[in-house]
């Protein structure tokens, strides 16, 4: 199986088990269920990719009857797992002061809840 020119097969391991997940009585005799191992060291910027994912990226895929399917839905999650790894950190929010019109607001925000609660006090003498 090609890995989507992605994921260099050196980087693969493949590893095979029986499924809990549909096929009837076809699971106790198949080995559908797939256990994908992807060496992140064997991949370009690994240094990124192991200090966000560790070493060894592990993928399980069970949900479909066939091996093939497994194996198709496993290398598609650890490609996605592996982009969302390569993605740039989001830029941090620099604190600012609050605008003007947030401030004005938050005063009658701070107003019209004083004025609610004010209606909750027993009425002074």
């Amino acid at each position: 199986m090609d890995s989507i020119g992605l994921l260099p097969e050196r980087a693969l391991t493949w590893r095979f088990s029986r499924s809990s997940g549909p096929g009837g009585q076809g699971v106790n005799t198949t080995d559908s269920r797939v256990e994908l191992l992807v060496d992140l060291a064997e991949l370009p910027d690994a240094d990124r990719l192991v200090e966000r994912l560790g070493p060894v990226l592990h993928v399980t895929a069970s949900e479909h009857r066939s091996q093939l399917r497994n194996r198709e839905a496993a290398l598609e999650r650890a490609v996605e797992r592996i982009d969302q790894a390569r993605r740039p950190d989001p830029p941090s929010r620099r604190a600012r002061r609050p605008s003007r019109g947030a401030k004005l607001r938050r005063l009658e925000d701070k107003r019209r809840r004083s004025d609610r609660k004010a209606l909750r006090r027993a009425p002074s003498e």
